[in-house]
């Protein structure tokens, strides 16, 4: 029996004229005067807090709830007095066999954050709630209703969701090297997400500030979007993000405030590379300036080349040289300081001027002796670097050649490239590197350089393979020269920086080659 108060609707609430409004009597749920003190109950219950809640009553499931289930439901309210098949067909795949079960007599349920389609607000929208589904039991124990407490989670799902897709973009922006990385990148990671599709980063500003959307189009597919990407740096392009929002997402302030955020870490990664390549064009310029041009003589044809890491900030210590010395020979040398940055090119610098200074004045200019002299100025100077070198000294030796002197501290093996095309390293072996102790023995080599022989110094950059041992790339380099031995100086260089399989370091080659005489 319904209380006995003249309106038995009368804790209802806002709702109460609605539930006085529905026809009880020609459904299935019958006159409120005979509903049953277990659903009068429950309905007390319902109606007292302030949480979403609702009770499916009887076999076929009959909705009645609270005014704060009204909100949770959108544009389905009212659904007072009808079946809850009607009212959520969408949704029933998930929540069917967890009322089913209830009504058979089962345990309460308990979903937490679980996706949950509506149609709410005239389109499906994906929704999460935590709720649980609890028997109402009659007088004899049998099940009569369902009682449905219900929150929805959607909010915190989408930010715990957008926040981690922020986290995975900023994260691989983080080590962009270039603006094609950026770009690329921010596709991958945002398609790879669910609340943008077709993503990109077209060049020039958004048509309005802000967020823009055009119009027209499917809506089914989702609205394109617009927004402009902040940038700080002077030299950054203007860019902006352009995306397909999803269809089954209101477009509320947290979906703009995530659009606006990614917007912004994009920005900064783009400032970040258009910063980087400033520093590398200067850096470059500054590693450029520190190596001159060589100079050999009529007797010789030499050529050199330097090319920064692709991935660094294009300035180490990498140097090559070329010079006569006062009798009329000419050094050559190709070295390596340790370090990939500005110290390391001041320390390149130093020590280049250094080893000029001492091939050129000393009275024995014997490579190991210039290696050995260096080692001694290094440590009274202070310089507190480690570097490897190859240096040689070339003597003209009339229609013969050239007669050259060479010493190795702790560098890649110079190649020797005969007139005939053979190809061989020069790896008798390598002494100490410098900066270690200035007290070791250096080794003296010699080698007859016929006329049209060529021989080629060059750094570590050349040859060494991520994930390989330096033998695999000094393989490459023999095969790679003998298949061109043919090519003079200046295009077997080309072809050498071409062919590298990696450009993760910087790269130096001077290739010399004996001119014949007549």
């Amino acid at each position: 029996m319904p209380p006995s108060a003249p309106d038995p609707f009368a804790r209802a609430g806002a709702l109460r004229e609605e539930y006085a409004d529905v026809d009880w009597s020609a459904g299935p749920m019958g006159a409120p005067e005979a509903w049953s003190p277990a659903l009068w109950a429950s309905l007390g219950l319902v109606w007292g807090t302030r949480f979403p809640a609702t009770l499916l009553w009887g076999p076929e499931l009959v909705l009645l709830y609270n005014e704060a289930y009204t909100e949770l439901i959108g544009d389905k309210h009212p659904a007072l007095g009808r079946r809850c098949a009607e009212v959520f067909p969408e949704a029933m795949g998930t929540i069917g066999p967890l009322l089913e079960q209830v009504r058979a007599g089962g345990e309460a349920t308990w979903s937490e954050e679980v996706l949950l389609p509506l149609q709410r607000a005239g389109y499906v929208e994906d929704c999460w709630f935590t709720w649980s589904y609890s028997a109402v039991r009659g007088p004899d124990g049998e099940v009569e209703g369902v009682l449905d407490i219900a929150v929805e989670a959607t909010p915190v799902v989408l930010a715990r969701r957008r926040s981690h897709l922020v986290a995975q973009l900023l994260a691989s922006l983080e080590d962009a090297a270039t603006e094609a990385d950026v770009v690329e990148r921010t596709r991958a990671v945002l398609e790879a997400g669910d609340d943008l599709a077709e993503v990109a980063l077209p060049l020039g500003a958004a048509p309005g500030a802000g967020l823009t959307l055009e119009t027209g189009g499917d809506p089914h597919r989702g609205v394109l979007c617009r927004v402009e990407v902040p940038r700080r740096h002077a030299s950054t392009r203007t860019r902006h993000l352009r995306g397909r929002l999803s269809p089954r997402l209101p477009l509320d302030p947290a979906y703009t405030e995530f659009l606006r955020t990614v917007a912004a870490g994009v920005g900064a990664a783009l400032d970040s590379v258009a910063t980087a390549e400033s520093q590398r064009a200067i850096s470059e310029a500054l590693q450029r300036s520190l190596l001159t041009q060589p100079q050999a003589g009529h007797a010789l044809e030499v050529a050199v080349r330097y090319q920064p890491a692709s991935q660094q900030a294009r300035v180490g210590g990498d140097w090559y040289d070329c010079y006569p010395l006062p009798d009329g020979a000419v050094a050559v040398m190709v070295g390596d300081v340790a370090g990939h940055d500005l110290a390391a090119a001041a320390a390149m610098g130093q020590l280049r001027n250094l080893a000029r200074g001492v091939a050129y004045s000393a009275d024995v200019w014997l490579p190991s002796q210039v290696l050995q002299d260096l080692d001694l100025a290094m440590e009274g100077l202070g310089m507190e670097v480690v570097a490897t070198a190859v240096v040689a000294v070339l003597e003209e030796q009339g229609p013969d050649g050239q007669l050259v002197h060479w010493a190795n501290a702790g560098h890649p093996p110079p190649l020797l490239v005969t007139a005939g095309g053979g190809v061989r390293l020069l790896d008798e072996g390598a002494d100490l590197l410098l900066g270690l102790d200035p007290s070791a023995h250096r080794l003296d080599h010699r080698l007859e350089l016929a006329p049209g022989d060529l021989l080629l110094l060059y750094t570590d950059g050349l040859v060494e393979r991520r994930g390989a041992d330096l033998d695999e790339g000094l393989a490459w380099l023999v095969e790679t020269v003998g298949a061109h031995a043919h090519l003079g100086p200046e295009e077997l260089c080309d072809v050498l920086l071409r062919e590298a399989l990696t450009h993760d370091d910087d790269q130096v080659l001077l290739a010399v080659r004996a001119r014949g005489l007549g």
